[in-house]
Formats: structure tokens, sequence, C-alpha cells
């Protein structure tokens, strides 16, 4: 085999390494993902201003929980690279820190929930809506510290290119928050019918049992044997933590700037009314699933080129970047004519509301247009994660949403009278100066010296 990092052989053995990796990654995103559009799909059919303030909620959950996140995602590079080197206690390390970060950090999070409906008022937001929406949050507070644990052990596992055990727990799980669903929401097997209550209910309870049920599967498979160490002294030492937090914090900063653009587009669209909202929440649910793929490659390519940094295969990163930018890009633009040639059949989905339907038709084309820039933009920053340079997405995000994307939304949704189509249409613009930056940014830095993209351990 050619040296060459373009060698067509080493690209198409790329492509099939990426492909095992990322495959269940994306299928455990998109099993994430599918849990809010039963949700919302369910509680469509008990009433429009319960929709509304599920879509209100389900983006505050996000945007709220994103740094949190992020903060736990801080291990990506450090498990992935000890991983390369062959650095078991280093691995074993990492994840315990993760997991004290995520228990830390899940206690404000929940307190921050329960002041939902005072923070949607003091946004603008309809009274009502408010009122549902705190409801909601109260019964999935168990989401702040299950789905966090989760995502410790998630990245643990995929760090060490085992990414099959999530998607399955994600899998049954998904099951579970179905059953629950039908259970509570509409009052089946006795239970009295709980509506939106029983939407959170269930969402909170499947959340709590996701990181049960992946530790178990962990223990009974053995999967922590090499990468595993006991609890003393050094698990909670605090050099160690300022370390994993100077990588984790800004993650946490990248995901909660896009993540909360989302969130201020989503309250400029609650002044509009209630069935703008609606239709706004349906393709958001829609975009947001689609997106859960390129999510998946994205991870799987910062392990990938975590693993090559730490066996110092330099040629190797940069045959994984072209293949990960292919494979984000190339998703979405199928994505993208999806969301075009069934705009109308799509929203029929989630509502049988004529104006929903409507107004969420008219919004598809343009969700579909920024699909390639999407899936491109956040394979980019998760293959800077992986390199150790979790800074650059929050840099780029800044400038992207909150210099372009969000000011045009707003010029040209109330400025030009666009309406919500204008909020989309400059979305669409930030998220596309995000992902031209990214590639930029991503080419520049493959191409630093070994040394310089390894990061400590401690």
């Amino acid at each position: 085999m050619s040296a060459n990092p373009l060698d067509e052989g080493r690209t198409r053995k790329e492509f099939r390494t990426l492909f095992a990796l990322s495959a269940p990654v994306a299928a455990t995103q998109l099993g994430m993902m599918m849990m809010g559009v039963i949700d919302t799909m369910m509680v469509a059919r008990v009433g429009l201003a319960e929709l509304a303030a599920v879509a209100v909620a389900s983006t505050w959950a996000w945007s709220s929980g994103s740094l949190v996140q992020g903060m736990v995602q801080g291990m990506d590079p450090l498990v992935s690279q000890a991983h390369g080197r062959g650095d078991g206690e280093a691995v074993g390390l990492a994840l315990q820190r993760g997991i004290v970060i995520a228990i830390a950090a899940s206690v404000p999070l929940a307190l921050l929930w329960t002041a939902t409906e005072p923070l949607l008022l003091a946004f603008g937001q309809g009274a009502e809506v408010a009122r549902l929406a705190q409801i909601y949050m109260l019964t999935r507070l168990p989401s702040a510290l299950g789905f966090n644990l989760f995502i410790a052990m998630r990245q643990y596992l995929a760090g060490r290119g085992l990414t099959r055990p999530g998607m399955w727990v994600m899998f049954i799980c998904n099951i579970l928050n179905v059953f629950l669903n039908w259970v509570l929401i509409f009052g089946n097997l006795g239970v009295p019918p709980l509506g939106l209550q029983g939407a959170g209910l269930a969402t909170g309870i499947t959340n709590i049992i996701l990181p049960i049920v992946l530790w178990a599967w962990i223990v009974r498979f053995k999967l922590h044997e090499g990468a595993w160490r006991r609890w003393d002294a050094r698990s909670f030492a605090w050099p160690g933590y300022a370390r994993y937090l100077a990588l984790g914090l800004p993650v946490g900063f990248q995901l909660a700037l896009e993540a909360n653009a989302f969130t201020v587009a989503m309250l400029m669209v609650g002044w509009m009314g209630v069935a703008e909202l609606g239709a706004h929440q349906i393709v958001m649910n829609l975009a947001s699933l689609t997106f859960m793929v390129p999510l998946g490659i994205a991870i799987g390519a910062g392990a990938r080129a975590g693993n090559l940094i730490g066996a110092a295969d330099l040629p190797g990163l940069h045959v994984a970047c072209r293949v990960a930018f292919f494979m984000g890009g190339g998703v979405m633009a199928f994505a993208a004519v999806v969301f075009i040639v069934f705009r109308n059949e799509l929203p029929a989905l989630y509502t049988p509301d004529v104006a929903a339907i409507a107004l969420a038709a008219t919004l598809l084309p343009i969700a579909g247009a920024f699909q390639i820039a999407d899936g491109v933009q956040v394979v980019g920053a998760g293959l800077l994660r992986g390199m150790g340079r979790p800074m650059a997405g929050a840099i780029v995000n800044l400038i992207g949403f909150y210099l372009i994307g969000l000011p045009l939304a707003y010029l040209l949704a109330f400025r030009l009278e666009m309406g919500l189509a204008g909020i989309w249409w400059g979305l669409a613009a930030g998220l596309g100066g995000v992902a031209i930056t990214l590639v930029g940014w991503v080419t520049r830095t493959s191409r630093s010296p070994l040394s310089e993209l390894s990061v400590a351990s401690e």
C-alpha cells in the first residue's frame, strides 16, 4: 500500500473503518432523538398547546443541558488517544472523572429546570405554554443525571471503538419509552391518563434507566477489562480534573452556543403564535432527527482521529478527515432531497392540524438547504475534538450563529417581514459560515506536528 494519504485503497479501508465505528453511534443518536420524536407525536394528539409546550421544553432541555454534556465529552481525546497508545490506566481514569463531573454538574442543571416557567415568561413566551412546559420539565428531572451518566459511559466505549453496546441499550430503552408513553399519556393498563405530565414522566424514567442498563452491559460482557482501575485518590485529584475541564468546557461552550442559537430562534418563533411554534417544532424535530446521523459520524470520526494520533499515524489522520467530511455531507445531501420531495407528507406524521402542516411544508425545503452545511460542520467539530482542539468549534459557532445567523434571522423575519421563513434562512446562513470555517480549520490543524496534537492524560 502506498504511503500517500490520498491512496485509493487506503481511502476505501478508512471508509469501511469509519462506517463500522460510526454507524452504531449514529443509530444511538437516532435512538436518543426518537425519544423526543415519539413524545412530540404522541403529545400532538393531546392538543396544539401541549405540542407547543413540548417544543419549547425540549429545546430548553437541550440548550440548558448542552454545556454539561460537553463537559462530560472532555474525555473524548483523553480516552481515544490513550487507547491508541495502549494506556488502559489512563482510559479508566478518564471515565472515573467523567462520572464525577456528570454527577456534580447534573445538580445545578436540575435546579435550573425547576425554574422553566419564570424563565420562559421572561423571554416573552405565552403564559399557558410556559405553564405546561414547566409541568413537562418537572416530571423529566431524572433525565438531568441519567442522560449525562449515559453520555460518559458511551464516550468511554466509543473512544475504544466499542460503539454497538450503546446502540443496543438505546434501542431497548426506546421501546421502554414508547410503552411508558402509551401507558402514562393516554391512561392504559389501569393508569389514569396524565397527558403532557405522562410524557415527561416517561422520558425521565427512561433516561435514568439508560446508564443502569449500559453499565450492566459493560460489566456482564467485561468491556471494562484492560481499561479500568480501582477508585483511589487519583480519581479525585484536582490537577486531573483541571486538564479534563480544559478540554470539556470548550466542548460545552460549543454545544451550548449552537443549542442556544436554536433556542433563541425558537423564542423568536414564539413571538409569532402557537401555530407557528407548532410548525417550527415539527420541522426542527425532523431536522434534528436527520442531524443525528452526521453527529454519530462526528463522534466516530473524533474517536478515530484520537486513535490515529495516539498511534502516531498522521497520514491516516489526513485520510480519516477527508472521508469523515464526505460521509457527513453525503448523508445530509440525501436528507435534503427527502425533505424537499416529501415536504407535504412528513408534517402529517406529527399532527392532523391543517394550518400547522401547511406552514411546516413551506419550511422543509429551507431546512433541506442547510442540511449539507449542518452535516459538514458537526463532523468538523468532532474531528477537532479528537485532535484536542475543542475551542475551535466554540469560536466558530460564536461568530457563525451570533454575528451572522441570528441577526440575519431577526432582520429577515421581522424587519423584512418574511416571517417564519426568514428565521430559517438566517439559520441556514449561519450554518453555512460555520461549515466553511471548520473545514479550513480541520485542514490546517491536521497538518500540525504530532507533538502538538497529543494531549496529556493526567
